[in-house]
């Protein structure tokens, strides 16, 4: 009876030992190292094993038919095998390394960003507006960067030899039309906006993303804050005006109310205008600003609403008047900004949202009387889809609408109307590839289709990052730009196509402990440029698209601030060459905003012993063109160098007070920023000429901000 029983017992074990399969293989990385510790395993069973110090894995399953191998492994991405069970035996696995958002590669060619959920933190909202010599300004601050130039009389982002209206804003992805305040010729500008109502600044100084457009040299994005920390009141009283704001929060809702009054009067009066300017009505402005935030579980809804009125009369020097000349301007601009983000499931999101501005102008020019305004609109549409670390598609649609009318008048009621009406089209798509922690690549494409010009086009755009080692990293990027004419070109209803541009750069960047440096070579490309034969575009002026030019640089950037306790500084260089046959030139030239060299040098330094922080900047540039008609050449002479010292002192009398000091220019330099020749030569046959220089040598400011919060202890350092 016993052998029937053990014959059972042995038949039963042969047939599960039959039944039994042997898994195995080896598991390596990208460079054929063996990779140890990998969990290896049947999807759904606990069959499976680790991989030993060869990167070896061997382990028996009773499971038969098709199944699932599933490799993985601590920094590396989870890698799947699908088969028969009998595929299975002696297979090579290999694991690609995971990408690391925080330590992987970064596509940066072009690209400076600040903000606190950056990786890369050039400025933040508070290195903007505690810049001396910024006085708060957005763009005055960025103007310390590489690739910019310091146009002193004019105050706007020119950008690696662009004009000003080559740099379009965005907000929160919208289009911002009227970005800078109005104001008089060589009066320098200053943007709308408050520094504090953002989180985070993208300033793409080339080869930017194809969700934008209508640029030819850069992109500035500004990003609002999602949600205050906590409900404020903030109080400011200032040598130049006043400001009140205050921010409401209900649970995951908020509302931030600001308003400001600007009056030149008072400062006028102690430090009159010397350079050929006499106020009759110094600048003054109002304006204010509303954001109400609604933030839910997997949404985010913002609705901003701003207001600017500007008032100011002048007396202007002009050469060819024995008289001075008068300049009256009153400007209302109107701005509305709604977003909405959505944030489905499996990694799906939808970003839409529009913008809408009203901007309008009466002047006064001598006798003269003109009257524009400008209704224009934007309506956009983003899907994004996050398929894996190494994946994301980026694409949507949008449309810009733009109504302009310009009414010219004089004393003996003759008058012209000249005007456009624009629909843009545009659509984009592109996508981020992260091959490795090491390899990265961005490819864009962009269409665009205007029906002022009835003009097609289709933008390609590419970006490159290569990362040798922890620390630093190479970037490079290509780009096709399109812009259709200026809104001076656009209102005579000239059949004219878009101007183009192409731009080629590389990038090398370094981080480390507290330390940046960037440094970046460009080339850029100009076709199809606005040409005309007047001096101004008028109705009978020839037009066409037959400019061209270059421009190729270096912009190199440095900043530390970890070296010395309580000190943080940056220093800028940019190199620029560049020529232009565009406008009224008569042959390629180097422009007047463009100067050859810029220098800027920030620091910042915190006393604690005087609960103070004191910043200084210096600002350079090398002589600007211009024309001199008493020569044969064009645009061949210089300018003397633009220097500027400035320095600011925000002291706190206590936590949530702070007194406030800044001078510009305070060693008062004689810069020139341009002459303007005679129309006519003088008897001698000479073109006679005036140097065109600032309103004044130098400008001081001191203002008192009051906090008052929840926590008291916050101020407007942030702010200032």
């Amino acid at each position: 009876m016993k052998r029937p029983i053990l014959f059972l017992i042995i038949l039963v074990n042969s047939i599960f030992t039959f039944s039994q399969s042997t898994i195995s293989g080896i598991v390596t990385d990208t460079k054929n190292n063996p990779i140890i510790g990998a969990n290896v395993y049947l999807e759904g069973t606990y069959d499976g094993a680790s991989t030993n110090e060869h990167g070896g894995f061997n382990f028996e399953t009773t499971e038969t038919g098709t199944q699932t191998l599933v490799v993985s492994m601590l920094s590396y991405d989870a890698h799947y095998e699908a088969g028969d069970i009998s595929y299975f035996n002696n297979i090579q696995i290999t694991l690609l390394e995971s990408v690391n958002a925080l330590t992987g590669v970064t596509l940066t060619a072009g690209t400076f960003e600040a903000g606190d959920n950056s990786k890369v933190s050039v400025l933040k909202p508070l290195d903007i507006v505690t810049t001396a010599g910024a006085l708060a300004d957005i763009s005055s601050a960025l103007q310390t960067l590489p690739g910019t130039t310091t146009v002193n009389e004019d105050g706007r982002l020119f950008v690696r030899g662009g004009e000003a209206g080559e740099t379009q804003v965005f907000i929160d992805g919208l289009r911002v039309f009227q970005f800078f305040n109005a104001t008089a010729n060589n009066i320098p500008t200053r943007g709308r906006f408050s520094p504090f109502l953002f989180k985070g600044t993208t300033f793409s100084t080339g080869g930017y993303s194809a969700e934008y457009g209508q640029a030819l040299s850069s992109v500035l994005l500004l990003n609002t804050i999602d949600a205050p920390d906590q409900e404020k009141t903030e109080i400011s009283i200032m040598s130049v005006g006043g400001g009140l704001g205050h921010t409401e929060i209900w649970g995951d809702q908020s509302l931030s109310i600001n308003t400001s009054y600007i009056n030149l009067s008072p400062y006028e009066a102690l430090m009159p205008s010397t350079q050929g300017i006499q106020w009759n009505s110094p600048f003054e402005s109002i304006s204010g600003e509303a954001v109400f935030r609604s933030k839910g579980t997997k949404s985010m809804f913002k609705l901003y609403t701003g207001f600017t009125f500007t008032d100011l009369d002048i007396d202007q020097e002009d050469i060819n008047f024995e008289d001075l000349v008068r300049f009256r301007l009153k400007n209302n601009n109107l701005y509305f900004n709604s977003s909405y983000k959505y944030f489905f499931e499996s990694n799906w999101s939808i970003v839409t949202g529009a913008s809408l501005s009203w901007d309008g102008n009466a002047i006064g020019l001598q006798e003269n009387t003109i009257d524009n305004d400008e209704t224009a609109s934007h309506i956009k549409f983003k899907v994004k889809k996050r398929f894996s670390s190494r994946f994301n598609l980026n694409f949507g649609t949008e449309l810009f609408l733009v109504d302009y009318n310009e009414t010219f008048s004089q004393p003996n009621d003759i008058n012209f109307t000249v005007g456009f009406k624009d629909q843009l089209w545009a659509g984009f798509v592109e996508t981020d590839v992260f091959l490795s922690n090491r390899f990265a690549m961005k490819m864009g494409l962009r269409s665009e289709n205007s029906s002022l010009i009835n003009d097609f086009t289709v933008s390609p755009r590419l970006s490159l990052a290569y990362k040798p080692g922890e620390k630093g990293q190479f970037s490079l990027a290509y780009g096709e730009f399109h812009q259709n004419p200026m809104t001076e070109v656009a209102k005579f209803g000239q059949s004219l196509g878009s101007e183009k541009t192409a731009h080629y750069l590389l990038n090398y960047q370094f981080l480390n402990d507290g330390k940046t440096f960037r440094a970046e070579a460009y080339y850029k490309s100009y076709d199809n440029l606005v040409k005309y034969d007047t001096q101004l575009p008028e109705f009978n002026s020839t037009f066409s698209n037959s400019g061209d030019g270059y421009a190729a640089g270096l912009d190199v950037f440095w900043r530390d601030n970890n070296s010395i306790e309580n000190l943080d500084y940056w220093i800028s260089y940019s190199y620029l060459n560049t020529e232009r046959d565009y406008r009224n030139f008569r042959e390629r030239a180097t422009p007047n905003f463009a100067p050859e060299h810029n220098l800027s040098v920030v620091t910042k330094y915190w006393v604690e012993d005087l609960r103070s922080q004191l910043g200084f900047s210096y600002i350079y540039g090398s002589g600007r063109p211009y024309n001199n008609p008493n020569t044969n050449n064009f645009l061949a002479e210089k300018t003397k160098s633009f220097h500027s010292l400035n320095f600011n002192w925000a002291y706190l009398i206590d936590q949530q007070k702070i007194l406030y000091f800044s001078v510009n220019n305070m060693l008062g330099f004689n810069n020139i920023n341009n002459y303007q020749y005679a129309n006519t030569p003088n008897m001698d046959g000479i073109f006679e000429r005036r140097a065109i220089r600032p309103a004044a040598d130098s400008f001081f400011f001191v203002g008192f901000f009051w906090t008052i919060s929840t926590d008291k202890k916050s101020n407007q350092l942030d702010n200032l």
